[in-house]
């Protein structure tokens, strides 16, 4: 295919780009009766959500589904001619069914919107066509009306995909605040990865793979520093005969200390310690203590289990365990 040598084609991008955002600014004018009915339908669904669709928008249901499942609404993708072929057994007597088509009046579309109703289910019809089949069959319509496909020759669905995906968007978000799910709920269905990580790991998992360092106030300079060498965190928390905390004495400490020109023979780890160290709770998310370290430019904290000290917690923890 030969390239028309007259493009244009960062005046293209941006046409493209804004003809796609003047028609989601659209959307915001379809936020109707129907839309408020659509999202208590779902979350008072005692089933799952059945996203079904042809062609380009059924690729867009397959995000929408993902999206669904991700954040609490039980849903599943539906291929509306796979449908009528067998897998209408997919569907639940208390299911709900939305079927997304730019145009609503597809020939696979005004088979399977018949047997959907035959099986009782409600219908919900997110459409860029009020006028079509399945608008008119629906029990509530989802209006995804675009007036032109960014397509310079108006046929290839791009402005129309992009409205049903922020449409769906728009679904997920009211659901998520109807249920009140929190980060803790979509840590459960994202464990894996770096995502995953940020929303469950806690500080008290990662400074548990380290023995914790510690010295007596009163501990020599020699085993201040074989202490901070041999555990290898740089670091090493003072604390007094009881256990609680003192101080903290960092290499940068040392290398200060040993600058001076001081004698070293008489020099204790309370000479040493600075008083006011960085601390975090052990049953904090490791995600706090890497914004702490930021906001204070270090690179480790002491972590706490209330008043008693529990260990540290390194950045190269974060940085190991993908959460930087």
């Amino acid at each position: 295919m030969k390239r028309n040598q007259t493009i244009n084609i960062g005046q293209v991008a941006r046409r493209t780009i804004a003809m796609e955002a003047s028609a989601i600014n659209d959307l915001q004018h379809f936020i109707d009766a129907d839309f408020e009915k659509v999202v208590e339908r779902i979350a008072q669904c005692q089933g799952r959500l059945v996203v079904t669709g042809i062609g380009k928008s059924a690729i867009i249901a397959q995000k929408i589904v993902a999206t669904f499942n991700s954040t609490g609404t039980p849903a599943l993708f539906m291929h509306a001619a796979d449908a009528i072929h067998g897998d209408l057994g997919m569907i639940r007597e208390e299911d709900v069914v939305m079927c997304i088509s730019k145009s609503g009046t597809s020939a696979e579309i005004k088979v399977l919107v018949p047997l959907v109703k035959n099986f009782g289910n409600t219908l919900i019809a997110m459409v860029g066509n009020t006028s079509s089949f399945l608008a008119q069959e629906a029990d509530f319509v989802l209006n995804t009306t675009v007036s032109k496909e960014a397509c310079p020759n108006n046929l290839a669905p791009t402005t129309s995909t992009t409205a049903q995906l922020v449409m769906g968007d728009a679904l997920a978000v009211c659901l998520i605040e109807w249920h009140g799910f929190t980060a803790a709920d979509f840590a459960k269905f994202h464990p894996g990865g770096a995502l995953g990580k940020k929303l469950y790991l806690k500080v008290g998992d990662l400074s548990k793979q380290h023995k914790a360092p510690q010295v007596l106030s009163n501990s020599s300079l020699r085993e201040v520093i074989v202490e901070i060498s041999s555990k290898m965190l740089g670091v090493t928390a003072v604390v007094d005969e009881n256990g609680l905390l003192q101080g903290i004495i960092t290499d940068g400490d040392l290398r200060r200390m040993l600058e001076k020109d001081v004698p070293t023979a008489a020099v204790t780890a309370k000479d040493i310690m600075s008083l006011h160290p960085k601390l975090i709770q052990q049953d904090q998310l490791a995600i706090n203590a890497l914004e702490m370290m930021r906001q204070h430019d270090i690179t480790q904290l002491l972590v706490m289990d209330g008043e008693r000290y529990q260990g540290i917690i390194h950045l190269h923890d974060l940085i190991r365990e993908g959460i930087i």
